[in-house]
């Protein structure tokens, strides 16, 4: 287990006489980075200590400047009342937990709690959604042509397109449209269609929604003429 350091005092000159000689060479109470064991610390110094504990000083500021810009709002002070109790002092010192319990102390002041499981399942679907517009954005788009062709030279091929066109879904752009003779009286139906390649699959648009119930009322069969990437 890793070793706890103990400071007793601090409201007075012999605990932040300890706190100064444990910050020689140090920026930090556990080292070189700011810890929730700075934060215990700080809350336990009544103010910035004098010139004559210039480690202390000078950590007491790194902390302060900390944690103004973790909790930007203007602070009006507050003061707390009520007197520390008078004990022996006692020079900072490394000793081991004596058991599990010691590492209760590590809840007593956290300003940053860990994230709930509900904050954690957010921020990953926020995060989702951010991949799922971003990969939407880049996604290819592809220009292509249909031939639709009827059943025989009676089929109404007005409302043989008005069937093609009542297919709508994200990403499927229905476009110009003619009729081109096949021979013996019968038309079939050329049309433009744009797709978002990620989102639309041609194949499955013909083969279960032109070639399938109501369409294929008037829909014998689909044919891709051309297809090109924009």
């Amino acid at each position: 287990m890793a070793a706890a350091v103990v400071f007793a005092d601090l409201h007075v000159d012999s605990g932040l006489k300890s706190l100064d000689a444990h910050l020689s060479g140090k920026s930090y109470i556990s080292g070189d980075e700011f810890t929730k064991d700075d934060i215990k610390v700080y809350a336990a110094v009544i103010g910035k200590p004098g010139d004559e504990f210039p480690n202390a000083g000078k950590w007491y500021e790194l902390v302060q400047s900390s944690l103004a810009a973790r909790f930007p709002g203007k602070a009006v002070g507050v003061k707390i009342g009520g007197h520390a109790t008078s004990v022996d002092a006692a020079p900072a010192k490394e000793e081991k937990d004596a058991s599990a319990g010691g590492d209760d102390d590590d809840d007593d002041l956290d300003l940053f709690g860990d994230e709930t499981e509900e904050e954690k399942k957010a921020a990953e679907e926020r995060e989702a959604a951010k991949m799922s517009s971003s990969k939407k954005k880049q996604s290819g788009k592809s220009s292509v042509l249909l031939d639709v062709k009827p059943w025989d030279d009676e089929t109404d091929m007005k409302k043989l397109e008005e069937a093609v066109r009542s297919i709508q879904m994200e990403g499927l752009l229905w476009g110009a449209a003619k009729l081109v003779p096949v021979g013996y009286g019968i038309k079939k139906l050329q049309i433009m269609m744009t797709i978002v390649d990620d989102l639309v699959s041609v194949d499955t648009i013909i083969e279960e929604r032109l070639t399938v119930e109501p369409c294929n009322d008037y829909i014998q069969s689909c044919d891709i003429v051309a297809f090109n990437k924009i």
